[in-house]
């Protein structure tokens, strides 16, 4: 049986909901998105290296914070 890599990769589904799934019902926006999905799929694309994934993760997690940085005191 061949493998959707478009709508379903394995790397996506390795527990009992799609990450894109918790992404979506939190509400985590890009940035915290991509660090959510980094650190949920980590070393499980084919070809791909957990440390590498985990730095990824950390990349948008620091842009985010450098984006709240940035407007922090001003008013809403």
């Amino acid at each position: 049986m061949a493998t959707d890599e478009v709508n379903n990769p394995p790397h996506y589904t390795s527990g009992n909901i799609e990450v894109i799934d918790f992404i979506e019902d939190q509400h985590l926006g890009y940035h915290l998105g991509n660090v959510v999905k980094y650190i949920c799929r980590a070393g499980k694309k084919e070809g791909s290296d957990f440390l590498t994934d985990l730095k990824k993760a950390r990349w948008y997690l620091d842009r985010r914070i450098a984006e709240i940085e940035r407007h922090a005191g001003r008013p809403s």
